[in-house]
């Protein structure tokens, strides 16, 4: 497999893993959100952001496979030459993205969704289950950062 291969390879798991990861806390959140919205629509608000929490890990996966796709030109049409070493530098840079955004999205969603659960039986205390969700936030953060970092230090074409 060649370097441009594997670059794209990696952009493409930090892109589908953090997203599938999305999609999955999202979805379990987003669950409980509705049953709470069902019975008392007044809820909306207090429960929408801890639906929306669990999303932000695609959204860190899509900038770092948008980023790499940035240094390899692919939006220009003039693609420099990626060495195999450069190709498997960026493909390992884009996997803390990607496994941790799947990874924490996942369980952020199921701690959203205990918040939903705790903010339709005690609605002041909404605020207390979005800082829960975002305690687990943190670790994806730290995924983002790294695979920035990382990706960064790579030099393509050179």
């Amino acid at each position: 497999m060649d370097g441009l291969a594997l670059s794209l390879l990696g952009a493409a798991a930090a892109a589908f893993l953090a997203g599938i990861g999305s999609s999955i806390g999202v979805g379990l959140a987003g669950q409980a959100s509705t049953g709470v919205i069902g019975e008392d629509p007044e809820k909306f608000g207090k429960v929408m952001l801890l639906t929306a929490l669990p999303g932000t890990q695609g959204i860190y996966g899509f900038v770092i496979a948008f980023l790499v796709l940035l240094k390899l030109n692919i939006l220009g049409g003039d693609i420099p030459t990626v060495t195999t070493a450069q190709g498997w530098h960026l493909f390992f840079a884009c996997l803390p993205v990607a496994i941790a955004g799947m990874l924490s999205a996942v369980h952020q969603g199921k701690v959203c969704a205990a918040g939903v659960q705790m903010t339709a039986k005690r609605p002041e205390e909404s605020g207390k289950a979005l800082i829960l969700g975002v305690f687990v936030e943190f670790y994806a953060v730290l995924g983002f950062l790294a695979s920035f970092l990382v990706s960064s230090g790579v030099q393509v074409g050179s």
